[in-house]
């Protein structure tokens, strides 16, 4: 296993380390020296991706041996247990909006048929798809494909079709739909979902659709936490990074 590796470190395996971040997409010159922009490509490189455990790396900038594997490894797959059919819409009784609820029917058509990345990280014709031309393949997908199942309505997108969790959220501020963390609010199918990554200051952001609320656990439908779109599920008290949640109104235009 290569030695622990931070800021001010030199040699080979440095050289080794920025060879890695170019692979994974995230670009940086293999000068053998870990410097500044070194650091900021190891703390982007953690705030998306994963350890051998299925858990999310700490974003501290020292590559330890979790990170090293991360950097070795293709993205994996996170196995969780299934306690409902994320592939089946939530009854009536769990509400929705018309549009919230048509956005949860493409995510979960896209889910039945195993979309995700094809050919490399953030990679392939599914990300392309959500990605809609906005930015290169190899970039973040998450909120891409938020959009992209809102923009399968008949009446089309209902916000703007963005890349940009926190723009997103802006807008559904902006427009009088957003909800922040610790109101009164119950999620239902469709809404939207965001959180913060690395730190809350930070302009980076992730974003998913409400499945359902049940039991005080939040199911949703995500794409770009692992490489494909899939369900997870959250103790709805207990959400880390949580920023707020978006309803869209069924007279949106």
């Amino acid at each position: 296993m290569p030695k622990t590796l931070r800021k001010g470190d030199t040699g080979p395996e440095v050289t080794r380390l920025q060879q890695l971040l170019t692979e994974r997409g995230y670009a940086v010159p293999a000068s053998g020296v870990f410097d500044a922009h070194t650091l900021r490509a190891v703390r982007a490189f953690q705030a998306q991706n994963l350890d051998q455990h299925g858990q999310p790396l700490v974003v501290d900038g020292v590559v330890g041996p979790l990170t090293w594997w991360s950097l070795t490894h293709p993205k994996p797959v996170i196995e969780l247990p299934v306690p409902i059919d994320y592939a089946a819409m939530p009854g009536p009784e769990f509400g929705g909006t018309e549009r919230g609820r048509a956005a949860l029917g493409a995510a979960i058509e896209e889910l039945k048929a195993g979309a995700g990345e094809i050919g490399g990280n953030n990679r392939g014709p599914f990300v392309l798809k959500y990605l809609n031309g906005l930015a290169p393949e190899g970039s973040s997908w998450c909120t891409g494909f938020v959009s992209w199942c809102y923009s399968q309505h008949p009446k089309g997108i209902p916000f703007t079709y963005t890349l940009s969790a926190r723009a997103l959220l802006g807008e559904l501020k902006r427009r009088g739909w957003a909800h922040p963390p610790g109101s009164d609010f119950q999620p239902q199918p469709g809404d939207i979902v965001i959180w913060w990554r690395e730190k809350l200051e930070s302009w980076k952001g992730h974003a998913g659709l409400v499945h359902q609320l049940r039991d005080g656990m939040l199911y949703t439908i995500e794409g770009n936490r692992s490489p494909k779109v899939q369900g997870f599920s959250y103790v709805f008290s207990r959400m880390e990074k949580l920023l707020g949640f978006g309803r869209v109104p069924d007279e949106a235009a």
